[in-house]
């Protein structure tokens, strides 16, 4: 079997028999498969033209939905077993997720043109006779896509959500703020996307590059796109993780409301949005109206996220650059006033008071590796991003770790050497490097190990102008980033790729079904290029860090 990510037991039939399907199944949805059952309608639906009627009593039904929180004993809550044979297909999940999960294998059985919108003529439909048992690895199973250096429209969220869900991802992380765009309408603050929804002109390439592109960019989500983002996520058991950066990453902010600023030592009120790549040096200043400010925008943004959809809530943290808090007076008197360690005690203030603010609302502080320094609330958690270090050193001192090194799964860095790569970053992350990858470091101890939510790959959009770009840089990696995440794996060396790449061969058929433009296994096509548009390679094996 060609399934992806690889299931814990596969139990094929020797003699190689098949189930045909009729031209018009029935369905037995039971208690609490619905949402799965409109899943299977909808989308199975569009490439057979089945309508999938209820199964009326004493009927047989060809497809039959069940959940069974026992199902084969403690492979977890997302866990499915898929039985086919001479009857039909029984699908039984621990869960609705482990169902809806289950139902991602039934339909990659089923073949590519089963992710198709239309029927294609003269296609029959019959699954293998087998009994497939699963669940996965970790709870944790994310990308985070950043929709504000390069704005995402609503529509392309929506095609990730169904792409990470065929994949058995979970979670969806939405970079939504930074020195480059604001992307959230916020009702109270309305110049934050009137004014920090657009910039100017966009850097093409590298920050290096002397290339520019001179149309202006930009765009947000209205606050109903949210909510409409956040709903079909939930339909198909994907988390949506909402990031609004603090106190650096902040330009966008600003420009909008100048007040947010450091004004006693930059005129604030001259600044724009963002239109170059990197780390800029204005930051928010350390008062009680920026902490109110921003309690605003937090409190539009947790009823915009339901706890049951978004229990954490990512503040950023990171490459905060302390020259203005330095030189500024305002900055040196809250310093004093609250006894922190200088500048960087500061910024460990600015973050533990929204710490506890979320945590007093019911949902838990989710934040880039540079929150550890000065010390975090028991319940905060960690993205571990400028290597491993960051989440062992959270998760022996007692704190959730999402591990996401840059070195490892940073999607915006290049796949291959060869000159033909578009605008190159970073060292080169093959599809064999990211299948590689191993999300807990061996030297945790095992109750630190534990702590280990999962991983999820970053997804920069600098230099990816637009969704074909997304796809390029995403996937294939994507793929074997799922099956790290999902399957139960040995050692990275150990790993079978030879088998996964095998694999890989029907799978590109889906991926190609689905509209993604991936990166072919021989290399960019023509249209896939960038030539003359500087990048930024590094040369070498990444640091294991």
């Amino acid at each position: 079997m060609d399934l992806i990510p690889a299931p814990q037991v596969v139990l094929l039939d020797e003699g190689g028999r098949r189930f045909a399907f009729g031209p018009q199944p029935l369905l037995d949805a039971g208690p609490g498969t619905g949402t799965t059952a409109r899943w299977l309608r909808r989308e199975l639906a569009a490439a057979t033209g089945w309508e999938l009627p209820a199964a009326t009593a004493g009927v047989s039904a060809q497809l039959r939905l069940r959940i069974d929180p026992d199902v084969e004993g403690d492979r977890g809550p997302e866990s499915y077993r898929l039985d086919i044979g001479p009857d039909g297909a029984e699908l039984t999940g621990a869960s609705a997720a482990g169902l809806f999960w289950g139902a991602q294998t039934l339909r990659q059985l089923l073949g590519p043109d089963a992710y198709r919108r239309a029927p294609l003529p003269g296609r029959a439909w019959n699954l293998p006779y087998a009994s497939v048992v699963d669940g996965p690895r970790f709870g944790w199973r994310g990308m985070m896509l950043d929709v504000a250096r390069h704005f995402m429209p609503k529509d392309g969220v929506l095609r990730y959500i169904d792409l990470l869900a065929a994949h058995k991802l979970n979670v969806l992380h939405l970079h939504l703020t930074d020195d480059q765009g604001w992307r959230i309408e916020i009702k109270r603050h309305p110049r934050l996307t009137e004014v920090g929804g657009w910039r100017p002109r966009s850097r093409w390439g590298h920050r290096a590059s002397p290339l520019w592109n001179e149309t202006p960019h930009g765009g947000y989500y209205t606050q109903d796109d949210i909510r409409e983002i956040v709903a079909y996520a939930a339909e198909r058991h994907v988390r949506v993780v909402p990031e609004i950066d603090v106190p650096g990453h902040s330009q966008a902010a600003i420009a909008a409301y100048p007040e947010l600023g450091n004004t006693d030592v930059v005129d604030t009120a001259a600044l724009g949005v963002w239109d170059d790549w990197g780390i800029t040096e204005n930051v928010l200043a350390p008062t009680e109206a920026v902490l109110r400010f921003y309690e605003g925008v937090f409190e539009e943004l947790l009823e915009l996220f339901p706890v049951e959809v978004s229990p954490f809530v990512h503040v950023g943290g990171d490459e905060c650059p302390k020259t203005q808090w330095k030189a500024s007076a305002v900055a040196q008197e809250r310093i004093r006033e609250l006894g922190v360690d200088g500048e960087d005690g500061l910024q460990s203030w600015f973050v533990r008071h929204f710490d506890g603010w979320l945590t007093a609302r019911g949902r838990r502080l989710i934040g880039w590796d540079e929150i550890l320094e000065g010390g975090l609330a028991e319940g905060a958690a960690v993205s571990s991003w400028r290597g491993y270090a960051g989440g062992i050193a959270a998760a022996e001192a007692g704190h959730d770790v999402v591990m996401c090194p840059e070195q490892q799964v940073y999607l915006d860095h290049r796949q291959a050497g060869g000159p033909d790569e578009p605008m190159p970053i970073g060292y080169v992350r093959s599809l064999e490097d990211v299948y590689r990858f191993e999300p807990v470091p061996p030297k945790l101890s095992p109750e630190a190990a534990a702590r280990v939510l999962g991983a999820q790959a970053n997804v920069w959009t600098e230099v990816m102008e637009n969704q074909d770009r997304v796809d390029y840089q995403v996937f294939p990696r994507l793929v074997a980033f799922a099956e790290v995440v999902w399957s139960w794996q040995p050692e990275p060396a150990e790993r079978d790729f030879a088998w996964f790449e095998g694999r890989m061969a029907a799978h590109y058929a889906r991926l190609a079904a689905q509209g993604v433009d991936y990166r072919p296994p021989g290399g960019p096509l023509p249209r896939q290029r960038r030539p003359g548009v500087r990048g930024r390679s590094i040369d070498g094996a990444p640091p294991n860090v």
